[in-house]
């Protein structure tokens, strides 16, 4: 797969990229990240690659991070227009003000007036819920997304990090009402976060929504510089995201990495990529990277192309324990099946089942 072997997002005609420009680390306002000369070079590079996709928020850098693409793309229409710039509202940035932040209707119309400065741009193309407000009836939130799509301000409304009830909620009132419903869904997925398979993903696919995983390597824990040998040794830029996450699951995880990347002559962080690129109901994986020797050896990552036997080594060791009834129902399926084989699953039979056809009552 090359960067340019485009998809469409969910269910809508929107071409994206296979992989996704995640820009949380555009600017260094947190004492990382890139610098803008820098910044400028791997959005460069991206889309010389083929690559169109790009994501940043509202609250990334405290709003460098959009204008860092609006000085280097919006402002350039040429640029902007063959880009599709994908941005969040929700996150407050200015402290003491209440309607600073959340999903109301008052606060997403400034928030995505200030997006659209910083962006220098007439429109956002993709604009997502960052998180779920709980303190806005969703009917408030859905019905003001609609109204900045009619005004020409969005093309498409996402929602990311949110409960999968909840999305179900707004998707199907949008569709009720004839306002514009979502078309992606923007989760963490990655093979030390698997739990979204249990409820996010499944809605996802039923609904239509284009998946895009955020933090596919979990910080730069899969990438492989972490190992059991060196633990302790590496200072990380995002220290509690990732010494958080090196547990005996995320070492065992890595080591097979390892393994598999030696005998495909390709890096760890490649094979973790590609296993979620691969993954069911994935669209578009967004990747971050800080230079660019990591844009290009994430972008390497759509050359590997991982044995089934290698998709299952990983799969076993990554295994999650999914909430009620998802762990249960996979279970059940014998009681469904009947030890027969429906749409290519196939399950054992139902230890309690009678032994034949017998007699029905």
């Amino acid at each position: 797969m090359n960067l340019d072997h485009y998809v469409t997002l969910g269910r809508s005609g929107l071409r994206v990229s296979p992989l996704c420009l995640g820009a949380m680390t555009f600017g260094e306002d947190h004492g990382f990240g890139s610098s803008v000369k820098e910044s400028e070079a791997i959005l460069d590079r991206f889309i010389e690659r083929g690559g169109n996709f790009i994501d940043t928020a509202n609250a990334y850098t405290r709003g460098h991070s959009e204008k860092i693409i609006g000085d280097h793309l919006g402002r350039h229409p040429s640029k902007r227009d063959r880009a599709v710039i994908a941005t969040k509202f929700t996150a407050n940035l200015y402290l003491g003000d209440p309607n600073g932040g959340g999903a109301g209707r008052k606060a997403i119309f400034a928030q995505c007036e200030q997006s659209l400065r910083r962006l220098q741009t007439d429109y956002i193309d993709l604009y997502w819920m960052h998180v779920w407000d709980k303190h806005t009836p969703i009917e408030e939130t859905v019905r003001a997304l609609d109204d900045l799509v009619a005004a020409g301000k969005v093309r498409y409304v996402g929602v990311s990090d949110t409960p999968a009830w909840k999305v179900a909620q707004a998707h199907s009132l949008a569709g009720f009402r004839g306002w514009a419903q979502f078309i992606a869904l923007q989760i963490e997925h990655s093979l030390l976060e698997r739990t979204v398979e249990g409820e996010l993903i499944p809605m996802a696919r039923e609904l239509g929504l284009g998946v895009t995983p955020w933090s596919p390597l979990k910080s730069g824990v899969l990438t492989g510089k972490y190992t059991r040998e060196n633990a302790g040794k590496h200072k990380a830029d995002r220290g509690p995201f990732v010494l958080s996450a090196l547990t005996d699951k995320a070492y065992a995880v890595v080591d097979k990495l390892v393994e598999i990347a030696g005998a495909l002559d390709t890096t760890p962080a490649r094979v973790a990529l590609a296993w979620v690129v691969a993954r069911p109901g994935v669209t578009s994986t967004i990747i971050g990277a800080r230079t660019l020797a990591q844009l290009d050896d994430n972008l390497a990552s759509l050359e590997v192309e991982l044995a089934p036997d290698q998709v299952a080594a990983l799969d076993a060791v990554s295994a999650p324990t999914l909430d009620f009834p998802a762990g249960f129902l996979r279970m059940a399926g014998a009681f469904t099946n009947g030890g027969t084989t429906i749409n290519g699953e196939s399950a054992p039979a139902w230890p309690m089942a009678p032994k034949n056809d017998g007699e029905r009552y």
